[in-house]
This record gives C-alpha cells, structure tokens and sequence, in this order.
C-alpha cells in the first residue's frame, strides 16, 4: 500500500514546501496535499508517482514501504532552536526515520554493542561533574584522553549518524528509542567542535533520559557534562597553568583533542584562571580569530567504525551497491549523509567504477550471506 507518511518525509528531507514540490513535479498543491494527508485509499497513478519519486530523487519502492515510526520530539534534544527555522528543524527530524531503517538493516546482520550507560536523570545528586566522572569510572577511562570520541559512544551501545548540508544550522541531537541511545552529528562543524557535540549528546542521553532535555538549563548541564568529560578534572589541574597564556593552552589542547574555547573556558571553571585572566584570554581568542578557525587543529574528522565495518564487509562479500540500494529503499545521497559520507556510496565513485564492474555486476548477490550472528 502507498505510505502517505514516507511522502512527507521525502519532502521535508529534500526541504520543499508542498508548493515547490507540486510546481517540480507538475501536479497541483491541492493534489500532493491529497496523497500525502491519506485522502486516497490507492496510490498516485504511476505517471504521477514516478514525477513525484523524480522530483525528490526517491525510488518509488520507498513510498511503498510499510514502516512508520512516530516520532515524539519532545524527547529529542535540539539547540538553538530560535535560530532554526521549521523547514531545517523538520529535514533534519524527517532524518530519523532513514537512519532508524538503516540502524534496523544493520541489527537485522550484525551483532552490535548492547547500551552501556548509566541513568543520572533520576538522580538529583549527580551534577554533570560528578556525573562525567561516574560514567568514566563505569567505562573505565580514567583520566585518559579520549582518542575518538564517536568509537568510545559506539563501544558502548549508541548508534551515531551524521548530517550533512540540509541540516547545517543543526549542531547535532540525541534521544531514546526503544532502550537504544541514539546520536546524530553535524559533518559540517569542525573536527573538535563535533567531539564537544557528541559529549554534549551524551550528557543529554545520560542526564536527561528521563526529564526535559531541552531549554536553557539543560544545554548548561549537558555542555557542563560535555566539558568535563573530554577535560577530566584532575588531568587538567594536573597539566595546565595557573593563568596560562593563550599559547600555552594553544599547544595543550592537542592533549584532549578540543577546541581552544573549550579549554579556555575549563580552565577558568576549575580555578587556573580568574575571571579577569578569563576575559582577557577570551578577547585575544576573538581578536585573532580562533573561534571560526582552529589553530593547529585536528587533521580528520572522527567517524562511525560501526558504518565502516558494516559497508567493509558487505563490499568484501561482493555485493553490489544496486542490491543494497534496493533492500534500504533510500537514495544512496541519503545513505551517504546519514553515514559520514561512506566511499561505498561516494557517487563521484559510482561512475567511475560503472565499466569496470559490468563484469562482477552479473553474478547475483544475496545480503542474506551477510549475517554477523
């Protein structure tokens, strides 16, 4: 049966009002507002569909799939809303419903980490402090730097997907769904601002599994959290200065892998710096522009080795990208966005790898083989 739903999500993916996308495909308002608010027991009639499937860039196959999950965006942590406008906040939403199709894929082959995380949101007592320190202890980190912040969270249970550029004002969110974490970054930001965001994620996920985790007090607690967590208390009063200079600090951070206003702004919060020292240092970090452009920062961006894996192997059981495309019923822009730009499904790689396939492309592949249980 055509799924009304899965329209709208295309839409709001793509960023077109309804108008645009009626204008794209050459059909009336009035009509794509039928299809897609369920007036019609059957579905569009092929011609029309297929404008519609054309002007989103969307198999038909995916209007057709029965899958529907309902999405509570009470429970989904965004920030800055006032910035973000309603067709930005519903494109990088309509991105849950592909992932958790993708996530489900992955499940249904795979054997993934089972969620390892502590609840402080039923705990009046656990500041974000003590709350980063606790789950350090329960992962057993220590004080150590954390290397890759996107392995540590997979590690432990959390499923993480990127978004691209429909959703660049969107810093990055998280939420619960069916006891699984789940964690969405922005490829877009810079390599060390995308470690804080996942930090902030987790604080959220940890914190505020069970309570409000948005408004004002929360982005606090859950960047508290976040700070804490990549700059652990003891490793820093340990290493940093008394009023270090903004140098000094410039060739620390590598230590944590953090951006310099990150570590500015902790070592005020642990007592190195007063609050004048903390101004001043903030009006040089401006003043030589490191809060748009990090100095001496991360060469690579940390991504998914879930995702990696998963794509690795199914590459190396010689099955075709066609074949997958067709079992996720999504385009592979999609797929590519939503899993840190994966070389599997790079299209300026699909044409010039088209000839020499030909040859493979005739065996057949069955992703049944492909099954880590």
């Amino acid at each position: 049966m055509f799924n009304n739903e899965r329209l709208k999500i295309a839409r709001e993916r793509r960023g077109l009002s309804k108008k645009a996308l009626a204008e794209s495909a050459g059909i009336s308002t009035r009509t794509l507002s039928t299809f897609e608010n369920g007036g019609y027991s059957e579905p569009p009639e092929s011609g029309t569909l297929s404008k519609i499937s054309s002007a989103l860039n969307y198999p038909v196959s995916f209007f057709f799939s029965d899958s529907t999950y309902a999405i509570d965006e009470t429970g989904i942590s965004f920030r800055a809303m006032s910035k973000l406008s309603a067709a930005k906040k519903n494109a990088a939403i309509s991105a849950i419903p592909l992932a958790l199709e993708i996530n489900k894929w992955i499940e249904s082959r795979f054997d993934l980490p089972l969620p390892n995380l502590d609840d402080y949101s039923a705990d009046s007592f656990s500041d974000p402090e003590t709350a980063s320190r606790e789950l350090r202890e329960h992962w057993q980190l220590g004080e150590l730097s954390i290397s890759n912040m996107v392995h540590l969270l997979e590690s432990q249970g959390i499923r993480v997907f990127s978004l691209a550029e429909n959703c660049l004002e969107v810093d990055a969110y998280s939420f619960w769904r069916d006891g699984i974490p789940f964690i969405f970054l922005n490829t877009m930001k810079s390599p060390e601002r995308s470690r804080f965001d996942a930090a902030h994620e987790l604080g959220h996920l940890v914190l505020h599994k069970h309570s409000s985790n948005n408004g004002r007090l929360a982005e606090e607690q859950a960047d508290k959290f976040a700070s804490a967590f990549l700059m652990p208390k003891s490793s820093i009063l340990a290493t940093v200065p008394f009023s270090p200079t903004l140098n000094e600090l410039v060739t620390l951070k590598k230590r944590w892998k953090v951006s310099l206003s990150a570590l500015v702004r902790r070592s005020h919060d642990l007592g190195l710096s007063s609050e004048w020292h903390y101004r001043q240092l903030s009006i040089e970090l401006s003043g030589k522009g490191f809060r748009k452009s990090e100095p001496n920062g991360m060469m690579e961006r940390e991504k998914s080795l879930v995702i990696e894996k998963v794509f690795s192997k199914i590459k190396s059981k010689g099955i075709k990208r066609s074949v997958l495309l067709k079992e996720l019923n999504l385009p592979s822009d999609e797929i590519s966005a939503l899993t840190f730009n994966n070389i599997f499904f790079d299209m300026s790689l699909i044409s010039n790898t088209a000839t020499s396939s030909k040859k493979s492309e005739s065996r057949p592949s069955h992703l049944h083989i492909v099954n880590n249980k």
